[in-house]
């Protein structure tokens, strides 16, 4: 695997400096240019934790993926830079059968970055921050149009936190729960497979492909096209057909069915 190549995959030639500001960079980077997509779930095309497989399909293929593919890739380039690393897992806020709550606890994966001081970096899930957070209990971290916070508790000795957004309301909304505990990959295995396969998966639901923009968000979803904006605006237009929809994957993702 090469470095380089995916330097260029995600169009990426600033420094390489070990600190925030590149970490900032490189996530940033990373949002605008790789897809946040599960549709291999629907093409029938398993997805295992193996990093060989997703820097072939992220990087070689030009392909998104979801957040086992796209964290442990980046994770991947942040070591190789000098980052030092350590994917954490977390559970996603979500309503499930009527009720609000938190996920399995490896439903998500994400990366903890120890530069100065703790650091949470994400590119695997879709519309959420994207300049890495300091891991700093309460602290209000503007990233315009959007703030976000990160809040610590400790239940039974165990420390655990919690990512929220601040709505145009005023109001804050959770994102997911974590632990900060290091994990091995081996630890993701059981979720990866669940959420290909359980009817209860979101992701087994309907085909997602979703990229940031410099000023919003393009989403293939399901038969809909949504385009939404930094200044709340969204705009849903139905997809006519299968033929379309190969059309904007390709036009608007750069993604052809192998």
């Amino acid at each position: 695997m090469d470095l380089d190549a995916y330097l260029q995959r995600i169009r990426y030639d600033g420094p390489l400096t070990v600190d925030a500001t590149t970490l900032a960079a490189l996530q940033r980077a990373h949002l605008l240019a790789v897809p946040f997509e599960n549709l291999d779930i629907g093409w029938g095309a398993p997805i295992t934790i193996d990093l060989a497989r997703h820097y072939a399909k992220i990087v070689e293929r030009r392909r998104g993926g979801f957040c086992y593919e796209q964290n442990h890739l980046f994770a991947w380039a942040l070591a190789q830079i000098g980052f030092k690393v350590g994917p954490l897992g977390a559970g996603v806020w979500a309503v499930r059968d009527g009720v609000e709550g938190f996920g399995d606890p490896a439903s998500h994966l994400l990366t903890r970055v120890d530069l100065d001081e703790p650091w949470i970096a994400d590119v695997g899930f879709g519309e959420n921050f994207r300049a890495p957070l300091r891991l700093l209990d309460g602290l209000v971290q503007e990233q315009t149009p959007n703030a976000y916070r990160v809040d610590r508790t400790v239940v039974a000795g165990e420390e655990t936190w919690t990512t929220a957004s601040r709505e145009p309301d005023g109001k804050w909304k959770p994102g997911y729960r974590f632990a900060n505990v290091v994990r091995p990959m081996s630890h993701f295995e059981r979720m990866c497979r669940f959420h290909q396969t359980s009817p209860q998966s979101p992701f087994t639901q309907k085909r997602v492909c979703s990229l940031a923009t410099a000023d919003g968000r393009i989403t293939l979803s399901g038969d809909e096209w949504i385009v939404t904006g930094h200044d709340g605006s969204r705009v849903v237009t139905p997809i006519a057909d299968e033929v379309e929809a190969v059309r904007l994957l390709k036009e608007r993702f750069g993604i052809v069915r192998a």
